[in-house]
């Protein structure tokens, strides 16, 4: 089972099961991983739950760093009902989905000002429900929305991706059509993704979960499957043009990147144009991807994590030929969710940094990005006890982020 529930204690949070392995050499090499970014010790100190060894310095637990401009960190709201996707409107609004199958258009005072009710019946169970929310790159002139939620089907459930408009009073999305369905079916509340961004072309990129379940995992390697992979299709549901498996025969035209366990992160890194992800390990192996076209990103073949019941994870090995290795990777978890690249400059620093919502960690990790690598990392927020479900940046330069607890934050410059 994944960590990624809508509750706010998960029952299978890794960072509850007690440790079983020693940390002495995992921690000693990241002392040693410090000089690659800082002076400061690495943030997590806890014991590791493998003893499996990073690819390259750097890999893991890479040196601390500290926010130096002076933040307030607001609670704007405690009222909304399990959110789960986190976007911004032209306006400088909010546009949030919530679980059980509404959405709500949000202030930056944190003041629900619509209800967006009428979407199609969601299946809210364990990690299923409304997830993700995105708008059409022309909202503010064809006021489209787009969005992720799991759907009950012949044979159990699937992520499906729909579109809609949104009305002129804002209360319903009008002319609703279901563009993409991730298939095959699995009889399973567990592991849908799913994240919807989209590129300079106005397509969409979406990430699929592989549905946990060992008798259909082996699928995220599959290219005859929709699972455990990042979908590249057109905004009526097609694979976009010269995909790279486009004339792969008995391969779906839309695979862009496959090898995922559960992707709950995707952005674009506003700096290089490429798509960044985050995805879920079990215990151990939370990673960081950069997503290229064609690549296969191991999952559950490699990995740096466990199983949940302490076994290691198919052959247990890390590496391996034709696989990418993960940017960075956490062990223990920190189960991250939503991602976000800061693009403001009202906060220097923060600049080109990637910010990712945890959820069993209970914090916002703050990556210091250089040249592609981890080269520092910051935890934002880790007295709230929140799980943090999505994060944006707002038109005011402010960080928001909402919690599965349906509360809202700004963390803003002094």
């Amino acid at each position: 089972m994944m960590r990624s529930t809508y509750k706010k204690v998960p029952v299978l949070c890794a960072t509850l099961i007690p440790f079983v392995f020693a940390c002495s050499s995992s921690y000693a090499q990241a002392i040693k991983n410090k000089s690659t970014g800082g002076t400061n010790p690495p943030v997590e100190t806890q014991a590791a739950n493998s003893k499996y060894k990073p690819a390259f310095a750097g890999q893991t637990r890479i040196a601390g760093v500290k926010t130096k401009t002076p933040y307030t960190v607001t609670l704007l709201s405690k009222t909304l009902e399990h959110p789960w996707g986190l976007c911004l409107l032209p306006d400088g609004r909010f546009l949030i989905s919530e679980k059980m199958g509404t959405m709500s258009i949000v202030t930056t005072a944190g003041k629900v000002v619509k209800k967006i009710t009428g979407l199609p019946a969601v299946v809210p169970d364990g990690q299923g429900g409304l997830l993700d929310v995105n708008i059409d790159p022309q909202f503010a002139t064809n006021k489209m929305i787009y969005w992720a939620y799991s759907e009950q089907v012949t044979g159990g459930t699937l992520l499906a991706i729909a579109k809609g408009k949104l009305s002129a009073d804002e209360s319903k999305v009008e002319h609703i059509e279901v563009i993409y369905r991730a298939t095959p079916a699995y009889k399973g509340s567990l592991q849908f993704g799913s994240r919807i961004v989209f590129d300079k072309n106005g397509n969409l990129f979406v990430s699929t979960g592989e549905r946990s379940g060992a008798d259909i995992r082996m699928q995220a390697q599959s290219l005859n499957s929709s699972l455990g992979k990042i979908i590249h299709i057109t905004k009526n549901g097609k694979p976009v043009p010269g995909g790279p498996f486009a004339k792969t025969a008995g391969s779906r035209p839309e695979i862009y990147a496959y090898g995922f366990r559960n992707p709950e992160g995707l952005a674009l890194n506003p700096a290089t144009g490429e798509l960044w992800e985050s995805e879920f390990g079990p215990r151990g192996g939370d990673e960081i991807n950069i997503i290229r076209p064609g690549k296969n990103y191991g999952w559950p073949v490699i990995t740096y994590g466990i199983e949940y019941s302490g076994e290691k994870v198919g052959d247990g090995i890390q590496q391996k030929e034709g696989m990418q290795q993960p940017v960075y990777y956490w062990d223990p978890v920190v189960s991250p969710a939503g991602i976000a690249f800061y693009n403001s400059n009202v906060i220097p620093e923060w600049k080109g940094n990637l910010f990712v919502g945890g959820l069993s960690s209970m914090h916002i990790a703050r990556l210091v990005i250089k040249n592609n690598k981890v080269i520092g990392e910051e935890r934002l927020l880790k007295n709230e006890g929140e799980r943090f479900r999505a994060l944006a940046v707002g038109k005011d330069g402010a960080l928001y982020a909402v919690t599965d607890g349906g509360k809202f934050y700004r963390v803003a410059k002094k």
